[in-house]
């Protein structure tokens, strides 16, 4: 019976401070509620309002289950007002913050589009002057692995770069065949004949060991000119392999949150390991395509330049995408266009998205069947050199023509 009385005195003791921080909160929620109603957009201390206003619902709570009287009753309905405007501004203010970001992605991807790429850069290639791919043949080229279907992960295809007259390293194919993870060589050709028939290859080794920082990680790589370009071991880096002087060069990808290790795998379907990071060439050059945290897992596009006079390999351009990456089966790049995949069943897959790094549009009505013949696409990259399509399919190498 002390006990509660002392309970109760010391209730009626707080009323008055409870009754000033009511007071004090609904005056500090004033200006918020007009910024709100003038449309104004101002996230400055709302979350530590709220914050203080939980410990305040907490405090009444305790006192109005002690006393029960007319004025822990009046305070209480306070608090549920406060609660509720609180929470509205808090609605707001997200829906704010989102439309905030957005508008910033589309005018940092303007900025980048309008930066360093020359005005009339379309008209280097007449094909790029008739819009999006309105067609992908059935496979022109289906070839089993030299290796076998037991190497499931991996990339292929033709030297990629269309100013190369040096055809020394025509074909190439790279396999992980470590866990189907990584991998630290390449196999390369003098010509479709020698690939077809899988003889007189030459092999690179460019690390020592799958755990060494210039090992491949994840089945994505591109042969262009005299270099193999891929992602490298365990980090947001893309490295450069010289395979006349054997030396790696890397550039780190921009972004805050770069996904690797399996972070944004390619997935839809079912998950590519370590397909994090993906290289591709097209007309205008080399390109990566990853996600970031910052971009909430979304799709980002880096074109990526080769110095040969510095020796530097270097990010110029970063655009982001409102594409969740693990919703895609792959993607590639053709005239600057980033074209994403998805699984159908297991021997289609589908173009169905397209973002176009000259405009910052995007357009996801698209519906190109792709044929193949195995269920996993553990890599996919086009060439500018024959507009071929590449596909490393469970161990099958495919290869289509598009038509635009």
């Amino acid at each position: 019976m002390l006990l509660c009385s002392l309970q109760l005195k010391i209730s009626s003791q707080r009323l008055p401070q409870i009754q000033a921080q009511v007071t004090s909160l609904t005056d500090r929620l004033g200006p918020y509620k007009y910024l709100h109603n003038q449309g104004l957009y101002s996230a400055l201390s709302l979350r530590l309002l709220g914050q203080q206003l939980s410990q305040l619902e907490t405090d009444v709570g305790v006192v109005h289950s002690q006393l029960n009287n007319a004025q822990t009753k009046k305070l209480s309905k306070e608090v549920v007002k406060l609660r509720t405007h609180v929470d509205r501004l808090e609605t707001a203010d997200l829906v704010n913050m989102k439309a905030v970001k957005e508008k910033l992605r589309y005018l940092k991807n303007n900025v980048e589009s309008c930066k360093s790429i020359p005005k009339d850069f379309r008209g280097q290639d007449r094909n790029c002057l008739t819009g999006l791919i309105t067609s992908i043949s059935d496979p022109v080229t289906t070839k089993l692995s030299p290796f076998g279907t037991s190497y499931i992960s991996g990339s292929w295809g033709k030297q990629a770069q269309m100013e190369n007259e040096d055809q020394k390293y025509s074909y190439w194919i790279q396999l992980l065949d470590t866990s189907h993870n990584w991998g630290t060589w390449v196999r390369v050709y003098q010509n479709y004949e020698d690939f077809m028939a899988s003889t007189n290859h030459k092999d690179f080794k460019f690390a020592s060991s799958y755990s060494h920082p210039n090992a491949i990680e994840g089945p994505s790589a591109v042969l262009y000119g005299k270099a193999l370009y891929y992602h490298c071991y365990r980090s947001a880096d893309i490295c450069r392999y010289d395979l006349e002087t054997h030396e790696v060069k890397r550039v780190t990808l921009p972004g805050t949150g770069v996904g690797f290790n399996n972070k944004f795998p390619y997935c839809y379907y079912d998950c590519r390991f370590n397909g994090d990071i993906d290289v591709e060439a097209d007309e205008t050059g080399l390109w990566a395509l990853y996600a970031t945290l910052g971009n909430h897992g979304n799709l980002v596009i880096s074109r990526l330049v080769w110095d040969g006079e510095t020796k530097t390999l270097n990010v110029t351009q970063t655009w982001e995408t409102r594409l969740f990456k693990k919703a895609v089966s792959n993607a590639f790049m053709v005239c600057s266009v980033m074209y994403a995949t998805r699984y159908v069943n297991e021997y289609r897959e589908e173009v169905f998205y397209a973002f176009d790094t000259a405009t910052g549009k995007e357009d996801n009505s698209l519906a190109i069947p792709l044929e193949k013949v195995a269920k996993g696409v553990a890599s996919l990259s086009y060439n500018p050199t024959n507009k071929q399509i590449y596909m490393y399919n469970d161990g099958y190498l495919l290869a289509y023509q598009a038509y635009f």
